[in-house]
Formats: C-alpha cells, sequence, structure tokens
C-alpha cells in the first residue's frame, strides 16, 4: 500500500522557509548570517567549510548543534549524498549504509529526523535489474532509517525513480513504509527534460519536503539558473498545486546560482550570498501572492493567447537527459 501523508484537509498553514544553506557560504558563520538576513529561522544542512556533513568529526557537530541552537536556527533536513549523482547503482552499497549510520547519531545531536536520498543513476545495466537493485537498497536504508526513528526522502533528481511518477510509486509501494516519503524539487525538471508540474500532480500526496529553483535552457541545451519564477521550472503552478494540496512541510530553496556541487562550481563569499538572499526573498514573495495562497480548487493553469504559459513560468519540451542538479 502506498501511504499518502495524513491530516492534510485544506490550505496549509504559513509555510516553514528554509535553505540548503551551504550555497550561500562555505562556513556556518556565513550560512547562518544569511539566513538570519532573511529573517528565516530554518536550514537544511549538506556541508559545512566544504565538507560533506557526514564527513565531519562529530565534535564539530556538536558544536554545529550547540551555535544553531543559540542562534534559534532549526535544521529541518539532513542531505545525503545517498544514491545522488556520484553514486550509481553498481557502486559499493557499503558507503551509502555507512554515511547513514553516521546520519543517525548526527541527526540526534541536530534534532533532525529527515533525510535526502535519490534512487541511483544507472551504470550499464538492463532496466529492470536496474530497478530491481534500486529498490532493494532504498528497501534496506528504509529499515534502517525507521528503526533509528528517520524518515527518508526521496527526491526527484539523480536516480531510477528520479523522473517517472509509475516508478516514484512503485518505489513507495514497494518499500512500503512511512519511513521513506517524498522530497519534491521544483526546478529539477529543466535539466532533466519533463514538465515539473505533470510529475508532482500524481505524487502531491507523499510529498513531505519541498526543494525550490528554477532554470531555463537554452537553444544550445545549455542550462542557466534563475530567480524562483523567472525560469521555465512552472514553480507558480508547482506552489499552486502544493497549497492546494494542503502541503504544510518546508519550502527550501537550492538556488544553484553560485554553488552547484555536480558542476563543481562553487563560488563563496559575498556574492553568493547576495544571490541566496535574493533567491528567498523571491521564493517568499511568491508564496505571499494570492494565487498560491488561496487558490480555487479547479484554478486552471494562466495561459497566453498564443496558448503559452506566462514568461517566467512555462513548461518544458526537451527530451530526457542534461544535468543532475
Amino acid at each position: 500500500m502506498v501511504r499518502a501523508a495524513p491530516g492534510r484537509s485544506g490550505p496549509a498553514a504559513r509555510p516553514v522557509l528554509a535553505g540548503l544553506s551551504d550555497e550561500a557560504a562555505a562556513s556556518l558563520d556565513g550560512q547562518l548570517a544569511a539566513v538570519r538576513t532573511l529573517g528565516w529561522t530554518a536550514v537544511e544542512l549538506r556541508s559545512v567549510d566544504g565538507i560533506p556533513l557526514a564527513d565531519l568529526p562529530r565534535d564539530e557537530v556538536r558544536t554545529m548543534a550547540r551555535r544553531l541552537a543559540e542562534s534559534g536556527v532549526r535544521v529541518v533536513c539532513l542531505a545525503s549524498r545517498i544514491g545522488n549523482w556520484a553514486r550509481p547503482i553498481t557502486s559499493d552499497f557499503a558507503q551509502d549504509l555507512d554515511e547513514l549510520r553516521v546520519l543517525e547519531e548526527y541527526a540526534d545531536l541536530l534534532n533532525c529526523s529527515r533525510v535526502r536520498v535519490m534512487s541511483y543513476p544507472n551504470d550499464g545495466l538492463p532496466e529492470a535489474e536496474w530497478g530491481r537493485r534500486a529498490v532493494e537498497r532504498l528497501r534496506r536504508l528504509t529499515d534502517r532509517a525507521a528503526a533509528a526513528g528517520l524518515t527518508l526522502l526521496h527526491e526527484n533528481c539523480a536516480g531510477w525513480a528520479g523522473d517517472d511518477a509509475e516508478r516514484v510509486l512503485r518505489l513507495l509501494e514497494e518499500v512500503d513504509s512511512p519511513a521513506l516519503r517524498l522530497l519534491f524539487d521544483i526546478g529539477n525538471g529543466v535539466p532533466h527534460g519533463y514538465r515539473a508540474a505533470v510529475l508532482l500532480r500524481p505524487l502531491l500526496p507523499y510529498v513531505d519536503h519541498v526543494h525550490v529553483k528554477d532554470a531555463v535552457r537554452d537553444a544550445a541545451g545549455g542550462i542557466a539558473y534563475t530567480l524562483p519564477g523567472d525560469g521555465e521550472a512552472e514553480v507558480r503552478t508547482c506552489l499552486r498545486l502544493l497549497a492546494q494540496a494542503g502541503y504544510d512541510g518546508a519550502y527550501s530553496i537550492e538556488p544553484h546560482l553560485a554553488v552547484r556541487p555536480h558542476e563543481g562550481l562553487s563560488r563563496p563569499g559575498e556574492g553568493a550570498a547576495d544571490l541566496f538572499v535574493r533567491a528567498g526573498r523571491r521564493l517568499a514573495e511568491l508564496l505571499d501572492t494570492p494565487v498560491v495562497r488561496t487558490p480555487p480548487d479547479d484554478a486552471p493553469v494562466v495561459r497566453t493567447p498564443t496558448g503559452d504559459a506566462p514568461a517566467g513560468d512555462g513548461p518544458t519540451d526537451h527530451g530526457h537527459g542534461g544535468g543532475t542538479p
């Protein structure tokens, strides 16, 4: 049985706003400064000083936890590397089990129960075998997470269930655990070649965390990231759909404007922090618009007379492929 999120009936309360704060700055000081500038009280942790969270020494994480608590900032998700773009289905599964073991302890220190995962890019296996292995790995990881009181959030990014709703629903059904939920990244459709709103609709009951970014694809197939709402990722439409569904989880910005780990891009400093803050302010503005906050149940997607979506929120129509957010 695929379990929907419990208790969703009607419009959600004002959402929690957060961000993958290493896109603002490498240091924890810089990350907290950006969050304070936005007036937010939540972050999603991925790395500090360029070091992935699970690779940080335990004592350093204890210190981080104390500083976050003193700053009044809570952690809404730990962004792991489990099953991500750098770990194909043929990679050593032991490294993912080891990372989850470390994050079980760090989640306790950071008072956070959610860990982002993906479902393993293929590496030459037949489709059926790729799927079988991906589901089995996620089942074992979910069992471990459940025993530790954690919830895994599968992201629509790299991996077997990254861009296909039927595969996502199959994954949820075969794992069959409340400890496996969905993280929906609105911006991933542009580089991966699908419409975000189309993928989102059948998955709405199972989404427990949202990433927000936006992008455009140029004539040569290149990807350029933009402020939320300025690209082709259907950000406004997805926010409306989530509001209609009574989504009450966090919205976490992952702007990719100065930092893109999958590309090895990192431009830390004041410029990165400014871009992060601009992206956060734009998200807050979008969430405050009436069409997002109080949509009618049958609200259509607004179209221009030519049949195209309005500039800055149009659908993509690309083949599968492209970069990996």
